[in-house]
């Protein structure tokens, strides 16, 4: 139950997921200031738990402070999408040789049932479900690390290059299932070289096209065809936002 009208930890933790979803998505316009009272008046919230999930957010990366009091939304940055997916390369490099020396029973089963879960969806399900199923076997290779850091680092840059990842995915559902599923099995004989090799071409090879990418989210962007933020916000309707 939310807690107080005005803050309390589950109405910025609402505020958090919904504009992470947004910004995640590019459902701001980039460089655009964000108007805090139409967002608050879209989330049914008061501004304080509004302003501490924004001052979360720009923590992390996914929305730009101004050098007031206000917000902009992050900007569409070839040059800071590169850096992102090199630094993605060199930590899911160092993830997966760390995992080979920590994987358990459990985590086999569960990263072979995830992969049956992912192969199902593979050829119907949607662009945004595909993205996030990419984005939690990533993850459960982090949690197979026992790395609570390294999880963290690496969700916080899924996030910023979630909308990216949303546009490669629409041109090409074949091959991640199998280097995905090649990488699973390389971390469960503990076999590191192979592991980080493996995941270091199947980064590096988004990596390379990265630019084509950028463009690509640019021209979708422009033309209003981008993925649909999942937060239930509608601007034009105060407080009707979905819990």
């Amino acid at each position: 139950m939310d807690q107080g009208a005005n803050g309390g930890p589950n109405l910025s933790e609402r505020a958090y997921r919904a504009l992470r979803e947004m910004a995640a998505n590019y459902s701001f316009r980039p460089g655009e200031r964000l108007n805090e009272v139409k967002l608050a008046q879209a989330l049914s919230l008061s501004r304080t738990p509004l302003r501490e999930a924004l001052h979360r957010l720009a923590s992390e990366g996914l929305i730009v402070p101004t050098g007031g009091h206000g917000f902009l939304a992050r900007p569409l940055d070839a040059r800071q999408v590169h850096d992102l997916y090199e630094a993605r390369l060199a930590l899911e490099t160092a993830i997966v040789s760390l995992a080979c020396t920590r994987v358990t029973p459990d985590w086999r089963a569960s990263v072979g049932a995830y992969l049956d879960r992912s192969a199902e969806a593979h050829d119907t399900a949607p662009t945004e479900e595909l993205v996030r199923l990419d984005e939690g076997f990533h993850e459960l290779l982090a949690e197979a690390s026992g790395n609570d850091e390294l999880l963290r680092m690496l969700r916080n840059i899924n996030a910023r290059i979630h909308f990216f990842r949303w546009v490669d995915m629409r041109g090409r559902r074949d091959g991640t299932q199998a280097e995905h599923r090649a990488l699973a099995e390389a971390v469960c004989a503990g076999d590191a070289a192979r592991a980080a090799e493996i995941a270091r071409a199947h980064i590096a090879r988004r990596l390379d096209q990265i630019m084509s990418v950028v463009g690509e989210g640019y021209a979708l962007l422009s033309s209003g065809d981008g993925p649909k933020a999942e937060a239930g916000i509608d601007m034009n309707r105060p407080g009707k936002a979905t819990e």
